[in-house]
């Protein structure tokens, strides 16, 4: 990698992590690229190098933790449900200022409807209703059903609603899963 690679990265870093901070204290219709360009310390040319405006910048920080997410899940669609939330969960924590931005900030409703489209798609695979105990019923029903609940749970635990640790997060939402799908 080029001095020239390490430096657009460094600023593409500091672009997010200025913007997520400022979403964390304030609504996002309240954010300007000034704003967000102090805060990563650079001129408005490089914001516009890299992005169109605030919103194509949530838009790619958004579709890059989707990315993240259903990459890490991949190599878990064997494991339970318990055992892949633990795995999904570490994650969550591990960027828990944009994820608790993103599910309990003003202004973040775009990231809600992702990571809902984003747990049902994975979901998917997952629901029998030719046989078993979900027999006869829609799928869209129970995919909306089960991703939905997720996406409660999750923002629950986020807004401190769930004062639980990530891991027993994880395993109980795991369990209730693996007990009804």
């Amino acid at each position: 990698m080029t001095k020239v690679d390490r430096r657009i990265l460094k600023s593409q870093e500091a672009i997010k992590n200025a913007f997520i901070e400022l979403m964390s204290e304030k609504d996002f219709d309240k954010i300007t690229v000034k704003d967000i360009c102090n805060g990563a310390n650079v001129g408005n040319r490089t914001f516009y190098l890299h992005y169109l405006d605030k919103f194509d910048l949530l838009d790619k920080l958004i579709e890059e933790h989707i990315h993240k997410l259903r990459n890490l899940c991949e190599p878990f669609s064997e494991l339970s449900f318990k055992e892949a939330n633990i795995v999904w969960f570490e994650y969550l924590e591990n960027h828990y200022l944009f994820f608790s931005t993103m599910l309990t900030g003003k202004g973040a409703f775009a990231f809600r409807k992702h990571f809902l489209e984003f747990i049902i798609e994975e979901l998917k695979n997952d629901v029998d209703i030719i046989k078993g105990k979900n027999q006869g019923f829609s799928e869209a029903m129970i995919l909306t059903f089960f991703g939905s609940a997720i996406v409660g749970v999750v923002e629950t635990y986020f807004m401190k609603g769930i004062p639980n640790s990530p891991e027993v997060v994880a395993e109980q939402l795991g369990m209730l899963l693996d007990r009804n799908l």
